[in-house]
């Protein structure tokens, strides 16, 4: 008798350490889950085996796993609040999942712009950063983020390392700077926790977060290994979508946030149509349809070759072919010694603006305003250009000193342009001295020329060109 107990002792001993769930490292105890919504959940248990997740607001659901024992489920979240909540999730062995938080997630996306954490970078701070990390601690069970960890790989993966983090005085410095930003204003907006999960790698391609088989039609890009082995680690195409965002996919979100093209600039002929088939490749692994994807127009910058003001021009045409998307402008946020900086210290503005583009287009408060001026048509009249453009219905932010633009005539040589406000038509009448003949007009419209009008609402004037040369 006691070798039968010995015997089904040992065996159940066996069946338990073998029943033991696992879990991707995003889903955790301290992770925010997205309110009002289907969350997915996923893991992996034995092959063919019942797994149970319970909720403690009730949700409760039944699936069995795959032949490999990979399972996935969804479950019914309520609206957000502060009050942390329990998940158990059972197949054999419980696990439990502690001070969960159920409010508004956002997928922070990019290069190092997006990266920049609040304690900064060598030589490049983020403004006002000291007094925001000391604050942090008041925003302990607000916000909470997840840094991804730079990863690159050949073949997609399932797992990457990277779990939730509260926001405090210790964690904020990690804390993606524009990231934080965003998440404070719509915390402070919506008052519900807000997480966001931060998958960043500095100097990366648009090609980088893309997958082998899009990329495979890119005759310019190739995906060999000896091919991808020779170059810069951050300018590899293929192997951070492998690595840290395939194993993310589905993770359910509000949408994504996107601050990259700086590494694209000598690539601005493509760039349009390459950042559209990457957000239709990920939109497709979310199958959440068409989510929010906001982004951030590439700040002014000396690249010494004038591509920044075209890559920026493909910025703008991407966000008219991809659906449900938006571009905010930083033309404005750079300080004149930054012309050398790629790294602006202003990104309080950043995550505020693409935070007023949420707020206004995804959580619908119209009043709150998110669009820049954009160029809309020209007349010439009397060796003057008259200029209309939309978003600025009410005027300009400044009537003198208006910088920024600049003219030609048939000669094609621009020359730096005096501006004037027609007040009664709310148009911006721009000249010079040394164009008798106006043929076209540019604002920004190079590397590093930051301007300084805006609408009334202090969102700043997009850079343009009326001209094709």
């Amino acid at each position: 008798m006691k070798r039968i107990f010995l015997l089904l002792a040992c065996l159940a001993a066996v069946w338990s350490a073998a029943a033991k769930v696992e879990l991707p490292e995003i889903i955790g105890s301290g992770m925010v889950l997205q309110q009002n919504a289907e969350a997915r959940l996923w893991g992996w248990a034995n092959p063919r085996a019942a797994v149970r997740i319970e909720t403690s607001w009730g949700g409760k659901c039944t699936v069995e796993s795959d032949a490999k024992g990979r399972w996935v489920a969804v479950v019914k979240t309520p609206a957000g609040s502060y009050e942390p909540q329990r998940i158990t999730i059972t197949s054999g062995e419980r696990v439990t999942l502690d001070n969960v938080l159920v409010g508004e997630v956002w997928f922070a996306a990019g290069q190092s712009n997006m990266e920049m954490p609040l304690g900064g970078f060598n030589n490049c701070p983020v403004a006002g950063a000291n007094e925001v990390i000391a604050r942090a601690g008041a925003r302990r069970g607000k916000l909470r983020y997840v840094k991804v960890p730079l990863t690159a790989t050949y073949t997609p993966q399932e797992r990457v390392a990277g779990k939730w983090n509260e926001c405090t005085a210790e964690t904020a410095p990690r804390f993606t700077a524009t990231g934080y930003f965003f998440a404070a204003m719509l915390n402070d907006v919506l008052d519900v926790p807000v997480g966001i999960v931060d998958c960043t790698w500095g100097g990366t391609r648009v090609e980088s977060w893309t997958n082998r088989e899009i990329l495979e039609t890119y005759p310019d890009v190739d995906l060999s290994e000896e091919a991808i082995a020779t170059m810069t680690d951050w300018l590899r195409p293929m192997v951070m979508y492998n690595a840290m965002l395939h194993p993310l996919a589905g993770y359910t979100i509000r949408g994504f946030l996107w601050y990259q093209g700086e590494s694209n600039v000598n690539q601005y002929a493509d760039y349009a149509v390459r950042l559209a088939n990457m957000v239709s490749l990920w939109r497709g692994l979310w199958g959440q349809g068409d989510i929010p994807f906001y982004y951030v127009e590439i700040a002014p910058f000396s690249y010494n070759n004038n591509c920044a003001a075209y890559l920026r021009e493909a910025q703008w045409k991407a966000s008219e072919i991809i659906p449900n998307s938006g571009v905010i402008c930083t033309n404005d946020l750079v300080e004149p010694y930054e012309a050398t900086n790629i790294h602006p210290c202003n990104k309080r503005d950043v995550g505020q603006r693409l935070a007023y583009m949420a707020l206004n287009k995804t959580y619908r408060y119209g009043n709150i305003a998110c669009e820049s001026p954009r160029y809309e048509s020209m007349e010439v009249r009397d060796g003057k250009a008259y200029l209309t453009f939309t978003h600025a219905k009410d005027g300009f932010s400044r009537m003198e000193d208006i910088r920024g633009f600049e003219i030609c005539g048939p000669d094609r040589i621009f020359h730096p342009a005096d501006v004037a406000v027609d007040r009664r038509k709310l148009q911006l009448v721009v000249s010079s001295g040394k164009v008798a003949e106006p043929v076209a007009v540019r604002y920004g419209f190079r590397d590093f020329m930051p301007g300084n009008i805006a609408n009334l609402r202090e969102l700043p004037l997009v850079p343009f060109r009326t001209d094709d040369f």
